[in-house]
């Protein structure tokens, strides 16, 4: 099965090494442009990136502003490839670039499909506090995350786990689940789900404000926020230090009955 991998963040880049060390023949692989980071402004690339220019110096790499684009549809159609194969990439596509490869599109999401559809499945989980959660491998469609179930597997959600510790589990599960479905690829296919939209929930991305923390909220809500934004950005509150106001980032707490309250520093 020859694949071009489409992706952006390190957890994709995780995954992208997965297949690699898998035996999956990757054609080219896409992520996003360079962009400026920091308060230098300094451009930066994807993990994607950086994973393909030091382990697969050989194979082509794209980073289309928009990947849905004539121009960039024809130079997709030059390699004749079975599948795409996106997670993370961070674009919706347009059906003739997912109607190129022979086997058309699949994509690897990080939750148990048709929840939490969209851009931030696992931080939205914790948020819930759900007890469990999982990825799935889908048929790419039009409508975002709505395709037919490919595979799905189920990991339980510690109320400890934090989104770094979630993001790793999930990776692991991630991989092997998408390397399974590409090397029995008609098998999947064959036995494909199609989802119900009846149960399908919503994400939206996540914004800065979502980590600041309401101290009017309960103890559950405020250890699950805590969770889901540990270690990046880092759940926050604003505390008095000397009569000024500092911000104060909070990596874990520990739910009690009590009702939660602010933090005083002398």
């Amino acid at each position: 099965m020859n694949i071009i991998y489409f992706g952006t963040p390190q957890i994709a880049a995780d995954v992208l090494k997965m297949l690699v060390d898998g035996g999956v023949n990757v054609l080219a692989v896409v992520t996003k442009p360079d962009k400026p980071r920091g308060r230098s402004g300094k451009l930066a690339c994807s993990p994607v990136k950086e994973f393909a220019l030091k382990f697969l110096p050989n194979i082509p790499l794209y980073q289309p502003e928009k990947a849905s684009t004539p121009t960039f549809e024809g130079e997709m159609k030059k390699y004749g490839a079975d599948l795409f194969v996106v997670f993370a990439y961070g674009e919706i596509m347009k059906q003739p670039l997912l109607d190129i490869p022979k086997e058309g599109a699949i994509n690897l999401h990080a939750s148990l499909l048709p929840k939490y559809r969209g851009a931030a499945p696992i931080q939205y989980a914790l948020l819930d506090g759900a007890k469990e959660t999982g990825v799935t491998v889908i048929e790419m469609v039009l409508k975002m995350d709505a395709g037919a179930i490919l595979a799905q597997e189920k990991i339980p959600l510690h109320p400890e786990m934090n989104h770094a510790a979630l993001e790793e589990a999930l990776k692991d599960l991630g991989g092997e689940t998408l390397l399974r479905v590409i090397k029995n690829y008609a098998y999947h296919k064959e036995h494909k789900v199609p989802q119900n939209p009846d149960e399908a929930t919503y994400v939206q991305k996540i914004t800065p404000q979502m980590a600041e923390i309401d101290w009017s909220q309960s103890a559950n809500t405020i250890h699950n926020q805590v969770r889901a934004f540990s270690p990046l950005p880092g759940a926050w509150t604003t505390v008095e230090v000397q009569g000024v106001s500092k911000r104060l980032k909070i990596f874990y707490v520990l739910p009690t009955q009590e009702r939660p309250t602010y933090f005083f520093f002398n």
